[in-house]
């Protein structure tokens, strides 16, 4: 039996290339809109960004920088950080956007 090769054509150069774009799509995404401008996913007060989706039902909200909060006040970062629970209240419980 010989072998059968498969051709997906994409390459290495491709696949960076793509997951470059997409990063910066994300970043033009997140784009903040506001006046005064939320602040920086990379700032220390960056859960006082403005509430731009709430699901209370399921217990997350999206800020405007891209960072998804929990009631339990862990977060996800937009680039796939992880913060655990940390101690106090959610800021984001009970913010409307």
């Amino acid at each position: 039996m010989g072998g059968v090769r498969h051709h997906t054509g994409h390459s290495a150069k491709n696949t960076r290339a793509t997951n470059t774009q997409r990063e910066n799509n994300k970043r033009e995404h997140i784009m903040c809109q506001h006046q005064p401008p939320c602040p920086d996913v990379e700032a220390g007060d960056h859960e006082a960004a403005r509430v731009v989706a709430a699901h209370p039902e399921q217990g997350w909200s999206l800020l405007c920088n891209g960072v998804v909060v929990f009631d339990d006040t862990g977060e996800l970062l937009p680039d796939g950080r992880v913060i655990a629970p940390h101690r106090g209240p959610a800021r984001h419980v009970g913010a409307s956007a």
